[in-house]
């Protein structure tokens, strides 16, 4: 087993995808931080100030001004509100919740990725681990090895595992080494707020307790590679029953990006909520955000995907096991 994922991941390298994708999150993690710098100066020029506690409260009178708007459709209402309340209880417990330093602009570059960036980054990875040999007739080959199907197979996805898990890594590097230069490297032990619960219309603050930042950081991260691993299984389902990869793709890609649609529209759609795009957001259970659909926590988001995930398994070993090869 070893030998096959060391075949795999070989395979994987020599693409040179990894590098791509690497290439492509140092530049996205550059440019946030240059738009993050330029927000931060601008909001200290427009108030004057480098006070954090002013700069909470503006935002909070401009949340004010935006939901007494009209115009405005339920769920955004829903979703100042909530961060609105969050200000107000920051501000309330002297917390700042966006203290500067990377381990800061980490966490919110990971939470902003969880449900577009990264798992169009796990598709490229997945999408033709098995479809690119099926369409290029290398898996007859393959399989004339002295080696039982379901073994290849469990290689591939391991190798997946792997390169899901490092692009993962690579994220958390690079985004903290790259934003580091501009914002600092400290902060590890900043407090948080966390907690937060959304009841209906109202936010309970009644489990809310301070924790250190670095322990916030790898529950989110424990949940980005949760999701990324859920995405990137569906992934590898579509890449064993489709020849072609750009068809793999297209889909996910489809999917994807409905699903971010999806999030901002389906409030009254209660069945929308089993969908695995309409799950993905899992860090906003972690801030205290409003689920898309009433009802929704982190245990069910969690175990949807889970289902979806141990689905799409069962029916790529079935699949590739029995299916004749031509």
């Amino acid at each position: 087993m070893n030998n096959l994922i060391y075949n795999e991941m070989i395979k994987i390298i020599r693409k040179k995808r990894l590098y791509i994708i690497m290439a492509i999150i140092a530049i996205l993690v550059a440019l946030f931080t240059y738009a993050q710098l330029r927000n931060v100066q601008t909001i200290q020029e427009q108030l004057g100030t480098t006070d954090w506690r002013t700069q909470l409260q503006q935002q909070i009178i401009d949340a004010q001004n935006r939901l007494n708007s009209s115009g405005m459709s339920e769920e955004r209402q829903k979703y100042i509100q909530s961060r609105l309340t969050q200000q107000q209880f920051y501000l309330d417990n002297d917390v700042n919740p966006a203290a500067p330093g990377a381990p800061t602009f980490m966490r919110l570059f990971v939470e902003n990725s969880i449900d577009l960036l990264l798992p169009l980054m796990v598709m490229v990875i997945a999408a033709d681990l098995v479809s690119s040999e099926s369409s290029g007739g290398t898996i007859k080959l393959l399989l004339t090895r002295p080696v039982k199907r379901w073994r290849i197979l469990l290689s591939k996805y391991l190798a997946m595992m792997l390169s899901v898990s490092f692009i993962v890594l690579s994220l958390g590097v690079l985004s903290y080494f790259i934003s580091g230069i501009v914002f600092g490297y400290g902060g590890w032990n900043y407090p948080l707020l966390t907690g937060f619960k959304m009841n209906g219309e109202e936010l309970d603050t009644t489990n809310v307790h301070l924790i250190a930042q670095w322990k916030y950081i790898l529950i989110e991260f424990g949940l980005v590679w949760f999701v990324s691993m859920v995405v990137g299984t569906l992934t590898f389902m579509l890449s064993v029953l489709i020849k072609s990869t750009a068809a793999v793709m297209g889909i996910m890609l489809a999917a994807l990006i409905s699903g971010a649609i999806l999030a901002n529209m389906v409030s009254s759609w209660e069945s929308a909520k089993y969908f695995f795009m309409v799950n993905l957001r899992l860090t906003d259970y972690v801030r205290g955000m409003a689920p898309p659909i009433d009802g929704m926590s982190l245990g069910f988001s969690m175990s949807v995907l889970t289902v979806w995930a141990a689905v799409a398994l069962i029916i790529s070993f079935l699949s590739f096991t029995k299916r004749d090869v031509y």
